[in-house]
């Protein structure tokens, strides 16, 4: 375990109070420390108040900077928020919730980042874990704040955290003890402007790495890698690659690809991605052979919820950008009644043209990328439908979808047109599948 820096000094004024934002301010009460929250509104202001937190709403918080000598930013927040651009103006220290759990947390920390693929590879490591027998908590931007496990995660523990771009956009000393980068494709142009900048906020996962760390990346982005890690290369010529359809450590074979319990061949990799990192840090081999064999994956992500009338219904609510949906397009040899839209993410939908053409029967459009999907994809050679929201495509995929084919949401944006959050849009899905 490599020593961590100390937190920067209080008191602490946390900006934005979903689920990493509480997550930060209550560790830092936890501490004793003055803690003021500033969100336009949150339901947890109540059980803020009560630990102790000072709490703002309906403000952007550019008048509370003064009063602190350390923002912590949540990974919503983006930087051009009122209260960040004061407290940068002033010289104040603005760092993420990562970066704050990963100076309080005494634990080996395994960072998982990459366009697609983060949340299913983070959770499969997890799993492995838990067949090793090696105590760890599943964290990040999969689910559970990592700041909520302070005081919990104990100095035996692994903490596996799902690391996003706007998670290490905001780190300045974190050097996990593991990174693994999956993939890079465009995603949130919306937010970071650039496809560089974007790709420069992943590579912060191991910017600050040592000799004693371990990278993982597949071939064609090991060399981008910066920092001073151990690499260790996922796929073909790699030290855990796939040949004749078998998975080799350094040569020894571990696993037939056709024993693997997830779908599709984007999977395989996220199953290199996840044994090499757990081999190269010695966990038993067994354990990772009987992880890869029983994990069958995470919901929303190519999840199948039911089979009505011999159609099955898949829900890929977590395809949130373009790549990700080509990648389920690509997953089944059946005909596709593909739902799809939403909210754009700033890159455009051209890449979905070829593979639409190739697996689809149909397509259905739902939300406020509609127009700019009808456009590219009126000449794929398909039926494309307007159907405005979840309810109507999914009841026109069922009338038209015939035994054998697949009913797949798997949307290319995000759900913020119609939908809280894409839990919420695949927790439609499967309600409306049931029913049928």
């Amino acid at each position: 375990m490599k020593p961590r820096p100390p937190l920067p000094g209080g008191p602490y004024l946390v900006v934005g109070l979903a689920r990493s934002g509480v997550a930060a301010a209550l560790a830092l009460r936890s501490r004793g420390e003055e803690v003021v929250g500033v969100d336009s509104g949150t339901p947890e202001a109540g059980r803020l108040m009560q630990a102790g937190v000072e709490v703002h709403l309906d403000t952007p918080g550019g008048d509370l900077v003064d009063r602190a000598r350390t923002l912590i930013k949540s990974p919503g927040v983006p930087a051009e928020a009122p209260a960040i651009v004061a407290a940068r103006r002033r010289g104040i220290t603005v760092i993420g919730e990562l970066e704050l759990a990963w100076r309080l947390i005494d634990s080996e920390f395994v960072a998982v980042t990459g366009t697609n693929g983060k949340t299913t590879t983070t959770e499969l490591i997890g799993h492995i874990h838990e067949e090793a027998g090696i105590p760890h908590a599943v964290a990040g931007n999969v689910g559970t704040a990592v700041a909520s496990l302070t005081g919990a995660a104990t100095g035996d523990q692994v903490v596996i955290a799902e690391a996003s771009s706007f998670q290490l956009e905001d780190t300045d000393a974190f050097a996990p003890e593991a990174g693994v980068l999956l993939n890079l494709s465009e995603d949130h142009l919306d937010r970071h402007g650039t496809f560089e900048s974007y790709c420069e906020a992943k590579l912060q996962a191991f910017v600050r790495q040592g000799s004693e760390d371990v990278a993982v990346a597949p071939p064609d982005l090991v060399a981008i890698l910066p920092g001073g890690a151990r690499r260790v290369v996922f796929g073909a010529g790699g030290d855990l690659d796939d040949r004749d359809g078998v998975l080799r450590w350094h040569g020894e074979r571990v696993l037939a690809r056709d024993e693997l319990a997830l779908r599709g061949p984007h999977n395989a990799q996220n199953a290199m991605a996840a044994a090499a990192v757990c081999l190269a840090r010695a966990v038993d081999p067994d354990a990772v052979r009987a992880g890869l064999r029983t994990f069958a994956g995470v919901p929303h992500r190519l999840e199948e919820v039911a089979e009505r009338h011999g159609v099955l219904y898949v829900n890929d609510s977590k395809a949130t950008n373009v790549a990700s949906a080509v990648v389920a397009l690509r997953s089944f040899e059946a005909p596709i009644h593909l739902i799809a839209g939403g909210r754009a993410k700033g890159s455009g939908f051209d890449a979905l043209r070829a593979p639409v053409a190739e697996r689809c029967a149909a397509v259905y459009l739902i939300g406020e990328a509609t127009d700019a999907l009808d456009a590219v994809l009126a000449g794929a050679g398909v039926p494309v439908r307007r159907c405005g929201d979840l309810e109507r495509a999914l009841a026109d995929a069922r009338a038209a979808a015939q035994p054998g084919e697949v009913v797949l949401l798997s949307p290319a944006c995000t759900s913020y047109d119609q939908y809280p959050d894409f839990e919420a849009r695949g927790g439609h899905f499967r309600r409306l599948a049931g029913r049928g």
